[in-house]
């Protein structure tokens, strides 16, 4: 079945788990925070084994398989970990997911997420886990949706700010979720109780001189390669992990490519992406810098960085990081900076 977030966290808390979930859509805050609540819910419940299988190109689908037809010796349930980033397994990746749901193991618990979503993604390997389980698409927060969604996460951290705050917010974030929830939890740890209003908004945000990601893609998207690479410098000082900030700018890049894709419909795609009016100009410097190849070029050095970071392929992750954000910057620098 098709369910939603709140839906979602409904089941969780009551009885046990389906047998396949597929959570799926470019809001990646949302996405990772619904597949951390599932995947709690999963140890609670004793599935204390997990196999993460991170689909890349050359993936071996006979993977999923042998991921289902083995458990550990010390284990009685398991979690299969599958991360498809496009939303599309391609013909064999779609086969080998149907073919699992048509005879889903035992004690086993499949959970997909993706990165990207479309209707278009939709095919006969989605309807194969609705069969079984539960698909939740996550749709991007429309304007008038976002200040609800501000309140309602200020409300579970415990914060109380006035509608003007709130407002204020978010039309500061612009529609990033992962920047107002960054805010948040900082508002978390500075509001003893108070409820804020737009003055006290303004005075934390003015003290804050934190580097963030995305300081950081705003930085590489709009051209000003010191300030990116002066961001990524403070990120590695602090002790930021590098994984969940290379979601984030995997997010951006996918973004670029789509828009580069677009041609002659780019105000439409626009729309579609939901880009805000304000933040237009920033991805157009991009999109006139590089064009779609160099965005590709992009997002395999971002998988490369990928790999690195995970322990799979030779190579300083940061520098690599640092290579993909100048590269960004200074599109026509890119054949010196990246393969």
């Amino acid at each position: 079945m098709s369910t939603t977030l709140p839906a979602l966290r409904k089941q969780l808390n009551s009885g046990e788990l389906r047998p396949a979930y597929l959570i799926a859509g470019a809001e990646h805050l949302l996405v990772l925070e619904a597949a951390d609540a599932l995947r709690v819910r999963a140890k609670e419940l004793g599935y204390t084994e997990r196999d993460v299988l991170d689909v890349e190109s050359g993936f071996d689908w006979n993977r999923l398989a042998d991921a289902g037809r083995e458990l550990s010796l010390f284990a009685n349930r398991k979690l299969i970990d599958l991360r498809l980033p496009t939303g599309k397994p391609g013909r064999e990746g779609s086969a080998a997911i149907s073919e699992f749901c048509a005879s889903p193991p035992p004690d086993t618990v499949l959970l997909i997420t993706t990165n990207d979503w479309s209707k278009s993604h939709e095919g006969a390997w989605v309807k194969s886990i609705e069969q079984i389980g539960v698909f939740v698409p996550v749709w991007p927060l429309r304007r008038e949706e976002l200040p609800d969604w501000i309140g309602a996460r200020m409300a579970s951290r415990g914060v109380a700010a006035t509608h003007d705050a709130i407002v204020w917010l978010a039309e500061r974030v612009e529609g990033n979720l992962l920047a107002a929830a960054q805010e948040i939890d900082k508002l978390s740890l500075l509001a003893d109780g108070k409820t804020l209003d737009v003055a006290a908004l303004e005075a934390s945000v003015a003290d804050d001189a934190r580097y963030d990601a995305f300081r950081l893609t705003d930085a590489a998207i709009g051209g000003d390669a010191g300030r990116a690479l002066h961001i990524v410098a403070g990120l590695r000082a602090e002790g930021e992990e590098l994984i969940p900030l290379l979601g984030w700018v995997l997010n951006q890049l996918r973004v670029l490519q789509r828009l580069s894709a677009a041609g002659s419909q780019l105000a439409a795609a626009f729309r579609t992406e939901r880009i805000w009016p304000a933040r237009e100009n920033l991805y157009r410097r991009a999109l006139k810098a590089g064009d779609e190849a160099h965005w590709e070029r992009c997002l395999a050095q971002a998988a490369l960085i990928d790999r690195i970071a995970k322990g799979r392929g030779d190579g300083d992750a940061w520098r690599e990081l640092e290579r993909l954000i100048a590269a960004i910057a200074k599109p026509r620098a890119a054949a010196e900076l990246i393969a």
